[in-house]
């Protein structure tokens, strides 16, 4: 399947050399157009963060507002000081996991300001996500979907650790990690994630917005079926109007757009796969919460009950925040992560 899906009719006709030559000629064109969107996209989007940091990002934006915003960034007067209280700090590795849908491209926003106060983050692309061009329809569990995040923490030193971020469904792959390398995790932050208790699935998170698991395999529309109809579904994806009343109702336009042309199917495998967790690992590692407080991908009060039922050392609120506030708040993201990382 690739990073794009070629729809094609068979018809019986006589000329079907000449057709296929120019089916394969429209193929290019299309994913030369595409291609070209997708760059136009994300320059647009970093001018657009460049044009974000005159703006306060921890004000509440809402839908309708007109009220202006102030031109400083929050940031602003403690941007020589903050790369001084971390210099202290033992790590500073940053991964940053994206969600269902993502890529390592949608942390472009939250990259650059860590690194701007001296941190070292590193985006991952999941299996099948962002430029991993492998075919979303064979990533049938978690631990192929997440075999990214678990490469890079075998490859580290014997004494290092890193502080894992994990937004939405990438969550999962937090608790994975934390199952499997307890001694490699130094924090585990969860944006508005899948912060899932044991024998839990990832999918059953979203069951309020898209029903029981059960049900969306049965009913739902945005199913794709990788292996054939006669088959079960391998993986899904959401209508491009739909993602954006979900995932964007308060993301700039620019950042949407970057999104439109860069999400890809979401394997359905790893999310409805029940994590075995346990206490001697996963329940010692130190796990802190983002909610943001006006997402409809996954709304306020599922995350607050998420956290009470699996509770972290640390909560955090974004107010104004959709379901993607590295996209909608990443001034405000950004400055409770470097909070979190000087948690001693």
């Amino acid at each position: 399947m690739g990073n794009s899906f070629i729809f094609r009719t068979k018809k019986d006709t006589k000329d079907n050399g000449s057709r296929s030559k120019r089916i394969g000629r429209s193929q290019r064109k299309m994913l030369a157009e595409e291609e070209f969107l997708h760059r136009q996209a994300l320059s647009v989007a970093l001018h657009q963060h460049q044009l974000s940091q005159r703006f306060d990002g921890s004000m509440s934006r809402r839908i309708g507002s007109t009220s202006s915003r102030r031109h400083s960034d929050p940031l602003a007067n403690n941007e020589k000081k903050v790369p001084e209280s971390l210099e202290n700090i033992n790590f500073k590795r940053i991964i940053l996991i994206h969600g269902e849908g993502f890529g390592a491209w949608c942390w472009y926003k939250t990259i650059a300001q860590l690194e701007e106060v001296g941190l070292l983050p590193t985006a991952l692309d999941l299996t099948g996500s962002g430029i991993d061009l492998t075919d979303t329809n064979t990533v049938t569990t978690l631990a192929k979907y997440s075999k990214p995040l678990i490469h890079y923490l075998e490859s580290l030193p014997e004494d290092e650790k890193v502080i894992l971020v994990g937004h939405s469904s990438g969550g999962a792959c937090l608790s994975y990690a934390l199952e499997h390398f307890p001694e490699k995790i130094s924090k585990a932050i969860f944006l508005c994630a899948t912060m899932v208790s044991n024998g839990q699935r990832p999918f059953d998170v979203f069951a309020e917005e898209l029903g029981s698991a059960e049900r969306f395999i049965q009913e739902s529309q945005f199913l794709i079926y990788g292996n054939g109809k006669d088959k079960p579904p391998t993986g899904f994806m959401f209508e491009k109007q739909l993602m954006k009343g979900l995932y964007f109702n308060q993301s700039p336009t620019k950042d949407v757009a970057l999104a439109m042309v860069s999400m890809r199917p979401t394997p359905l495998g790893p999310i409805m796969e029940k994590l075995s967790l346990s206490p001697e690992k996963y329940g010692t590692g130190r796990r802190f919460y983002i909610q943001t407080l006006d997402d409809r991908a996954l709304s306020p009060d599922v995350q607050e009950k998420l956290v009470r039922e699996n509770p972290a050392e640390g909560v955090f609120k974004i107010k104004g925040s959709d379901h993607c506030p590295f996209f909608s708040k990443p001034q405000s993201l950004h400055k409770i992560l470097v909070e979190i990382i000087q948690i001693p």
